[in-house]
């Protein structure tokens, strides 16, 4: 049966927080209610939604505001990474997601891995590839890596 929460916080594939939505029960009691990402819906917690809207927009902007700062940041930036490779071009390993996150920290770009959507998980051979970045909402990013022999 399911049970209607609001979210306390921004939660990947369900919403973003303030939002009011209808998920499993055991999914609301077990998971989101204990970890702090969402709280029962009742009348007193809908006031208490209603009163925090103009913050919650405010955040939003300023979310949305940060991720086109960053989608141009980190389009302007083209990485190469060296990798030990083979005379045809394959790699000996990969180059993951990790990888290019902890290049572009390197760079001052801080990038939840898990947010870099590498084609086919991982890079196993060398060349130019298009990585997509999430940013927020819908925003993604490409940036260009080059996958080169060490």
């Amino acid at each position: 049966m399911p049970m209607k929460v609001i979210l306390s916080q921004d939660v990947e594939a369900l919403g973003e927080e303030g939002a009011v939505i209808q998920v499993a029960n055991g999914y609301a009691r077990n998971y989101l209610i204990p970890q702090k990402l969402a709280v029962p819906y009742s009348p007193h917690n809908e006031h208490l939604l209603q009163q925090r809207k103009r913050t919650l927009e405010q955040k939003r902007d300023q979310k949305r505001t940060e991720a086109m700062g960053l989608k141009e940041r980190i389009e302007s930036q083209e990485l190469t990474i060296m990798a030990p490779a083979g005379e045809s071009g394959k790699l000996f390993g990969s180059v993951s997601a990790a990888t290019i996150a902890e290049e572009l920290a390197k760079r001052g770009l801080e990038i939840d891995r898990r947010k870099i959507a590498v084609p086919e998980h991982h890079l196993r051979e060398t060349g130019e590839y298009a990585v997509i970045v999430k940013l927020y909402g819908d925003e993604e990013a490409t940036l260009k890596v080059t996958v080169e022999k060490a």
